[in-house]
Protein backbone atom coordinates (compact mmCIF):
# COMPACT_ATOMS: atom_id res chain seq x y z
CA UNK A 1 0.00 0.00 0.00
CA UNK A 2 1.04 3.42 -0.62
CA UNK A 3 2.63 6.14 1.89
CA UNK A 4 0.11 9.02 2.06
CA UNK A 5 3.34 11.81 2.52
CA UNK A 6 2.89 15.36 2.97
CA UNK A 7 6.12 17.23 3.19
CA UNK A 8 6.63 21.12 4.29
CA UNK A 9 9.07 23.14 1.98
CA UNK A 10 9.91 25.94 3.97
CA UNK A 11 12.28 27.51 1.00
CA UNK A 12 14.54 29.93 2.35
CA UNK A 13 12.19 31.37 5.58
CA UNK A 14 12.26 31.16 8.84
CA UNK A 15 14.93 32.25 11.42
CA UNK A 16 16.76 29.55 12.88
CA UNK A 17 14.44 30.95 16.60
CA UNK A 18 11.34 31.12 14.05
CA UNK A 19 11.71 27.27 12.43
CA UNK A 20 12.31 26.09 15.92
CA UNK A 21 8.87 27.37 16.97
CA UNK A 22 6.92 26.72 13.45
CA UNK A 23 8.39 22.89 14.16
CA UNK A 24 7.23 22.96 17.75
CA UNK A 25 4.08 24.15 17.07
CA UNK A 26 3.34 21.65 14.10
CA UNK A 27 4.19 18.99 16.15
CA UNK A 28 1.38 19.46 18.44
CA UNK A 29 -0.72 20.05 16.03
CA UNK A 30 0.60 16.78 14.59
CA UNK A 31 0.08 15.32 17.68
CA UNK A 32 -3.35 16.67 18.61
CA UNK A 33 -5.43 16.34 15.51
CA UNK A 34 -3.09 14.96 12.39
CA UNK A 35 -4.09 12.01 10.56
CA UNK A 36 -1.83 9.21 11.98
CA UNK A 37 -2.02 7.66 8.80
CA UNK A 38 0.11 10.64 6.84
CA UNK A 39 4.05 10.35 7.38
CA UNK A 40 4.54 14.53 7.84
CA UNK A 41 7.96 15.63 6.61
CA UNK A 42 9.64 19.40 6.88
CA UNK A 43 12.46 20.89 5.37
CA UNK A 44 13.71 23.67 7.14
CA UNK A 45 16.82 25.29 5.99
CA UNK A 46 19.93 23.59 6.54
CA UNK A 47 20.62 25.67 9.82
CA UNK A 48 18.00 24.43 11.16
CA UNK A 49 17.87 20.27 10.95
CA UNK A 50 19.69 19.20 13.72
CA UNK A 51 18.10 21.07 16.09
CA UNK A 52 14.29 20.14 14.72
CA UNK A 53 15.08 16.60 14.39
CA UNK A 54 15.71 16.98 18.19
CA UNK A 55 12.02 19.15 19.12
CA UNK A 56 9.76 17.01 16.87
CA UNK A 57 8.55 13.40 17.77
CA UNK A 58 10.25 11.34 14.49
CA UNK A 59 7.87 8.88 15.08
CA UNK A 60 5.07 11.87 13.94
CA UNK A 61 7.61 14.38 11.37
CA UNK A 62 10.71 13.38 9.53
CA UNK A 63 13.05 16.10 8.19
CA UNK A 64 14.73 16.78 4.85
CA UNK A 65 17.42 18.74 3.67
CA UNK A 66 15.58 20.87 0.15
CA UNK A 67 18.73 19.82 -1.49
CA UNK A 68 22.48 18.16 -1.10
CA UNK A 69 25.78 18.16 -3.31
CA UNK A 70 27.24 15.81 -5.69
CA UNK A 71 30.00 15.49 -3.78
CA UNK A 72 30.53 13.76 -0.25
CA UNK A 73 32.86 16.43 1.37
CA UNK A 74 35.99 17.97 -0.11
CA UNK A 75 36.55 21.80 -1.43
CA UNK A 76 33.25 22.34 -2.30
CA UNK A 77 32.50 25.73 -0.72
CA UNK A 78 28.94 27.09 0.57
CA UNK A 79 27.77 22.93 -0.43
CA UNK A 80 26.03 20.43 2.24
CA UNK A 81 26.42 17.12 1.19
CA UNK A 82 24.14 13.73 1.88
CA UNK A 83 26.42 12.51 4.67
CA UNK A 84 26.02 16.05 6.30
CA UNK A 85 22.31 15.65 5.97
CA UNK A 86 22.19 12.06 7.61
CA UNK A 87 24.68 13.09 10.49
CA UNK A 88 22.24 15.84 10.89
CA UNK A 89 18.88 13.36 11.58
CA UNK A 90 17.29 14.20 8.17
CA UNK A 91 15.81 11.37 6.48
CA UNK A 92 14.52 12.77 3.77
CA UNK A 93 16.14 15.10 1.07
CA UNK A 94 14.31 17.38 -1.80
CA UNK A 95 15.86 16.85 -5.08
CA UNK A 96 15.45 18.75 -8.32
CA UNK A 97 13.05 21.38 -7.27
CA UNK A 98 12.04 23.32 -9.50
CA UNK A 99 13.90 26.18 -8.31
CA UNK A 100 16.82 24.92 -7.99
CA UNK A 101 16.86 23.76 -12.18
CA UNK A 102 16.08 27.40 -13.04
CA UNK A 103 18.05 29.75 -10.68
CA UNK A 104 20.64 27.34 -9.90
CA UNK A 105 21.02 25.20 -13.46
CA UNK A 106 20.78 21.82 -11.96
CA UNK A 107 20.21 19.59 -14.88
CA UNK A 108 19.43 16.00 -14.95
CA UNK A 109 22.71 14.65 -15.27
CA UNK A 110 23.55 16.38 -12.49
CA UNK A 111 20.50 15.12 -10.44
CA UNK A 112 21.45 11.26 -11.16
CA UNK A 113 24.36 11.77 -9.42
CA UNK A 114 22.61 13.49 -6.62
CA UNK A 115 19.89 10.48 -6.10
CA UNK A 116 22.54 8.05 -5.96
CA UNK A 117 24.52 9.95 -3.61
CA UNK A 118 21.38 9.98 -1.38
CA UNK A 119 20.83 6.53 -1.14
CA UNK A 120 24.36 6.21 -0.53
CA UNK A 121 23.53 7.65 2.99
CA UNK A 122 20.44 6.41 3.54
CA UNK A 123 18.28 9.50 2.91
CA UNK A 124 14.78 9.25 0.83
CA UNK A 125 14.95 10.89 -2.05
CA UNK A 126 11.69 13.20 -3.24
CA UNK A 127 12.20 14.04 -6.47
CA UNK A 128 10.73 16.83 -8.36
CA UNK A 129 9.56 16.77 -11.65
CA UNK A 130 7.61 18.91 -13.99
CA UNK A 131 6.63 21.70 -17.03
CA UNK A 132 6.97 25.11 -17.38
CA UNK A 133 4.09 27.11 -18.60
CA UNK A 134 5.76 26.98 -22.52
CA UNK A 135 6.21 23.19 -22.13
CA UNK A 136 2.61 23.08 -20.79
CA UNK A 137 0.73 25.81 -23.64
CA UNK A 138 3.33 23.44 -26.48
CA UNK A 139 1.86 20.26 -25.13
CA UNK A 140 5.35 18.81 -24.29
CA UNK A 141 4.66 18.79 -20.73
CA UNK A 142 4.94 14.33 -21.28
CA UNK A 143 7.96 14.68 -23.38
CA UNK A 144 9.62 16.84 -20.56
CA UNK A 145 8.57 14.54 -17.46
CA UNK A 146 9.63 11.46 -19.24
CA UNK A 147 13.16 12.55 -20.02
CA UNK A 148 13.27 13.92 -16.47
CA UNK A 149 12.54 10.74 -15.07
CA UNK A 150 14.28 8.03 -17.68
CA UNK A 151 17.39 10.30 -16.69
CA UNK A 152 17.65 10.39 -13.90
CA UNK A 153 16.22 7.20 -11.91
CA UNK A 154 16.39 4.72 -15.02
CA UNK A 155 19.85 3.42 -13.94
CA UNK A 156 18.31 2.45 -10.16
CA UNK A 157 18.43 -0.82 -9.48
CA UNK A 158 15.20 -2.30 -8.07
CA UNK A 159 16.23 -2.27 -4.22
CA UNK A 160 17.62 1.80 -5.12
CA UNK A 161 14.27 2.26 -6.69
CA UNK A 162 12.21 1.12 -3.64
CA UNK A 163 13.25 4.41 -1.81
CA UNK A 164 12.01 7.11 -4.36
CA UNK A 165 9.30 9.67 -3.69
CA UNK A 166 8.37 11.37 -6.73
CA UNK A 167 6.84 15.04 -6.80
CA UNK A 168 4.90 16.35 -9.82
CA UNK A 169 5.49 20.52 -9.56
CA UNK A 170 3.42 21.87 -12.40
CA UNK A 171 5.83 24.63 -12.41
CA UNK A 172 3.40 27.50 -13.51
CA UNK A 173 1.34 26.69 -10.73
CA UNK A 174 4.21 27.46 -7.81
CA UNK A 175 3.86 30.87 -6.35
CA UNK A 176 1.74 32.15 -8.63
CA UNK A 177 -1.63 31.56 -7.19
CA UNK A 178 -2.60 28.78 -10.28
CA UNK A 179 -3.42 25.20 -9.31
CA UNK A 180 -3.62 22.32 -11.40
CA UNK A 181 -7.27 20.88 -12.05
CA UNK A 182 -7.35 17.69 -10.02
CA UNK A 183 -8.45 16.56 -13.44
CA UNK A 184 -4.68 17.62 -14.58
CA UNK A 185 -3.01 16.31 -11.91
CA UNK A 186 -3.97 13.01 -11.69
CA UNK A 187 -3.52 12.79 -15.95
CA UNK A 188 0.13 13.63 -15.16
CA UNK A 189 -0.05 11.67 -12.07
CA UNK A 190 -1.02 8.57 -13.95
CA UNK A 191 1.58 9.12 -16.79
CA UNK A 192 4.65 8.89 -14.29
CA UNK A 193 3.00 5.77 -12.52
CA UNK A 194 2.64 4.21 -15.79
CA UNK A 195 6.19 5.06 -16.88
CA UNK A 196 7.71 3.87 -14.20
CA UNK A 197 5.22 0.48 -13.44
CA UNK A 198 6.80 -0.42 -16.95
CA UNK A 199 10.08 0.14 -15.86
CA UNK A 200 10.16 -1.22 -12.16
CA UNK A 201 7.26 -3.15 -12.71
CA UNK A 202 4.37 -3.77 -9.79
CA UNK A 203 7.59 -2.08 -7.57
CA UNK A 204 6.47 1.47 -8.75
CA UNK A 205 2.79 0.99 -8.16
CA UNK A 206 3.50 1.34 -4.52
CA UNK A 207 5.56 4.46 -5.47
CA UNK A 208 4.08 7.63 -3.40
CA UNK A 209 3.81 10.65 -6.13
CA UNK A 210 2.96 14.21 -4.47
CA UNK A 211 1.53 16.93 -6.04
CA UNK A 212 3.86 20.24 -5.51
CA UNK A 213 2.02 23.06 -7.00
CA UNK A 214 -0.16 25.34 -4.71
CA UNK A 215 -1.63 22.72 -2.52
CA UNK A 216 -3.56 24.71 -0.05
CA UNK A 217 -5.97 23.31 2.73
CA UNK A 218 -9.31 24.82 0.48
CA UNK A 219 -7.51 22.26 -2.75
CA UNK A 220 -5.64 19.41 -0.76
CA UNK A 221 -9.43 17.47 -0.54
CA UNK A 222 -10.26 17.46 -3.96
CA UNK A 223 -6.28 16.88 -4.85
CA UNK A 224 -5.87 13.91 -2.57
CA UNK A 225 -9.07 12.10 -3.75
CA UNK A 226 -7.46 11.41 -6.81
CA UNK A 227 -6.35 7.98 -7.43
CA UNK A 228 -2.58 8.26 -7.94
CA UNK A 229 -1.98 11.31 -5.74
CA UNK A 230 -0.46 10.33 -2.84
CA UNK A 231 0.28 13.16 -0.81
CA UNK A 232 1.66 16.75 -1.26
CA UNK A 233 4.92 18.74 -1.60
CA UNK A 234 4.02 21.86 0.35
CA UNK A 235 5.47 24.98 0.22
CA UNK A 236 3.91 29.04 1.57
CA UNK A 237 0.94 26.86 2.96
CA UNK A 238 3.52 24.91 5.56
CA UNK A 239 4.89 28.04 7.06
CA UNK A 240 1.91 28.32 8.94
CA UNK A 241 1.28 25.29 11.13
CA UNK A 242 -2.72 25.24 10.81
CA UNK A 243 -3.00 25.67 6.73
CA UNK A 244 -0.09 22.81 7.20
CA UNK A 245 -2.52 20.76 9.16
CA UNK A 246 -5.37 21.33 7.00
CA UNK A 247 -3.87 20.09 4.29
CA UNK A 248 -2.19 17.10 6.28
CA UNK A 249 -5.85 16.25 7.45
CA UNK A 250 -6.86 16.44 3.28
CA UNK A 251 -7.34 12.90 2.93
Amino acid sequence: MRQKIVAGNWKMNTTYQEGIDLAIAIDKAVAEKGDKNVQVVVAPPFTHIAEINKVVNNERISVAGQNCATETSGAYTGEVSAEMLWSAGADFVILGHSERRSYYGETNDMLKIKVKKALEFNLTPIYCVGEVLEEREANKHFDVIKKQLETVLFDLSDEEYKQIVIAYEPVWAIGTGKTASPAQAQEVHKFIRDLLVAKFGETAKNTSILYGGSCKPSNAKELFANPDVDGGLIGGASLTADDFLGIINGF
